[in-house]
């Protein structure tokens, strides 16, 4: 008499599910640590906008005991804005520096490998073309934004130590400037700012570069920026109207449906933060959709251009 014995598959192990994991994104982790080691810009020229930043401080705080005592006989609303001015100042000088990294990153990266044929030993690695073109979209999308927020947050807290250390015996001062400035709210608003605006908003126009970069033979920029001008030029000349010129306006000025800004920069205490009317935005989501058909059309163009 012979008894069958059935196999029970065994679940599979906790070990080696986060193994496989770690397989998948082991590829995406090196491309991008591939893009830090040859574009040292990305953190470099951060870097250098904060130190220029405290640098121009320094100069500013000869007359800060001055200015911390003119608006103390402001009200409230004009104290914040005058004492929160070099913070103000240190933010979007960085975040105009991430902005032009970004832009000039995204038309070089995958016309750079191209020019220099370095391409063809990338493309000799087990990397997938969407896995190359994702890690260097990560760039812009993820990794400035990030590195743009850590440096200013410690700017500002450099400058805030520096205002403290020049406004020493200057009590009334040191308690003005201590109950004004709030550098949790800022890094918080910041951080939304730079998600909102940044990353979700400006994503297409990420998106667009990086495909006119893997598409170009010669010169990136020209071709980034000849197709909206003949657009813009035929519009006029055919329907005297000018709605795609306005369109790329309100797309690069700023996601103005995140928040509503009492004051020019979107770290004023009174900024109001609206994440509903802004995640229930169509531009917002139709952006997006436009983001990925670019990338994935620089992935597919990757995939079929030679060096140059």
């Amino acid at each position: 008499m012979s008894t069958s014995h059935t196999a029970i598959p065994q679940p599979t192990e906790p070990r080696e599910m986060a193994g496989t994991m770690m397989h998948a994104t082991r590829p995406f982790f090196w491309s991008v640590r591939r893009e830090l080691w040859e574009h040292r810009s990305i953190y470099i020229a951060p870097l250098a906008a904060a130190g220029l930043a405290l640098f121009g401080f320094l100069f500013s705080l000869t007359s800060l005991t001055r200015r911390v005592g003119a608006a103390a006989a402001l009200d409230a609303v004009h104290q914040r804005q005058t004492l929160m001015r070099p913070y103000d100042y240190a933010a979007g000088f960085l975040m105009v520096a991430a902005l032009i990294v970004g832009i000039v990153y995204c038309l070089d990266t995958l016309y750079g490998e191209r020019r220099d044929r370095s391409v063809l030993f990338w493309k000799s690695l087990p990397v997938s073309d969407l896995n190359v073109v994702l890690s260097k979209a990560s760039v812009p999308l993820a990794i400035l934004p990030l590195l743009t927020w850590s440096l200013t947050v410690a700017t500002q807290f450099i400058i805030l130590l520096l205002s403290m250390v020049a406004l020493t015996g200057h009590g009334a001062g040191i308690a003005l400037l201590w109950t004004q400035v709030s550098l949790f709210q800022m890094s918080l608003m910041l951080l939304y700012h730079l998600v909102t605006v940044h990353v979700l908003w400006h994503a297409p126009l990420y998106g667009w570069l990086l495909m006119v970069s893997a598409w170009a033979r010669r010169a990136p920029v020209l071709w980034a920026v000849l197709p909206p001008l003949a657009i813009i030029a035929v519009e006029a000349l055919v329907f005297n109207s000018s709605h795609f010129a306005h369109w790329l306006g309100y797309r690069f000025s700023g996601g103005s449906e995140a928040m509503v800004m009492t004051g020019g920069m979107p770290l004023d205490p009174g900024t109001h933060l609206t994440p509903g009317r802004f995640l229930s935005t169509p531009g917002l989501w139709f952006g997006l959709i436009f983001t990925a058909g670019f990338i994935l059309a620089a992935a597919r163009l990757r995939r079929y251009r030679g060096p140059i």
